[in-house]
This record gives C-alpha cells, sequence and structure tokens, in this order.
C-alpha cells in the first residue's frame, strides 16, 4: 500500500462561523453539499453517494471551530479535518481542510475538495 501524503487547503467562506460549523459537523449540514445522505449514529456518521457508502468515525470535536473524522475503512492513520479560522484583525473566515492521498493522486482530491467546497459556497449564498 502507498504511503499517503497530507495536504492541507484554505478557503475563503464569507459567512459566520457558528452557521459554517452547522454545515461542516451535522449529518444535515453536510448532506447539503458534502454527500447525498449523511446519517450519523453517536460519533459514526455515515457518508452515502450515488451507491457507495462510507463510516467515518468522529475523532476530535472543538464545538464552532472544528471537526476531525477517521474513515473506518481507512487501514491507516490518515484523517480529514475541517478547521473555521477567523483572521483576529479583519474578521475575515476561513476553512481549513486537512487530507491525506496518494501522491499519483493529490491533484484530483484538490479538485474534489475545491468543488466540495464551492458547492458549501453555493449553499451558504458566500459565493
Amino acid at each position: 500500500m502507498e504511503e499517503k501524503i497530507k495536504y492541507e487547503l484554505e478557503f475563503p467562506i464569507h459567512s459566520s462561523p457558528q452557521l459554517l460549523y452547522q454545515y461542516i459537523s451535522t449529518p444535515s449540514g453536510l448532506s447539503e453539499w458534502f454527500a447525498d445522505n449523511v446519517n450519523s449514529r453517536g460519533e459514526l456518521y455515515t457518508f452515502i453517494w450515488d451507491d457507495s457508502e462510507e463510516q467515518a468515525k468522529v475523532i476530535r470535536k472543538k464545538s464552532g471551530e472544528l471537526i476531525k473524522f477517521r474513515w473506518v475503512a481507512s487501514e491507516d492513520d490518515s484523517f480529514f479535518e475541517m478547521k473555521i479560522v477567523v483572521d483576529e484583525i479583519t474578521k475575515d473566515v476561513s476553512l481549513m481542510v486537512t487530507d491525506f492521498t496518494e501522491e499519483d493522486e493529490i491533484d484530483e482530491a484538490k479538485m474534489l475538495w475545491e468543488n466540495q467546497i464551492s458547492d458549501l459556497k453555493h449553499v451558504l449564498g458566500s459565493v
């Protein structure tokens, strides 16, 4: 199995941190932009796209600030995290995404996140 590499992306988002947090941390919020449907039982979230289903466990959560998931099927320590960052001076809001992928898939992975975040901005009216 190829070693996965960690990468980070930052997306400026015109939204309140509280509203943004609802969209990155709740099943109903995530199902509006991240997956076709999202269900949760406690810390276990089930993400559904077309005919595929993936489960992820919440491994860290800080209310109003970040959520970190680990894919249940993953055999390594990789995770994906969405963190809300507010600039202290300008009060600009950004979403920091940390994820892992194989080195030869980095461009596709980044493009997928860019498309997902574009959907999120659309849902938030932040375009």
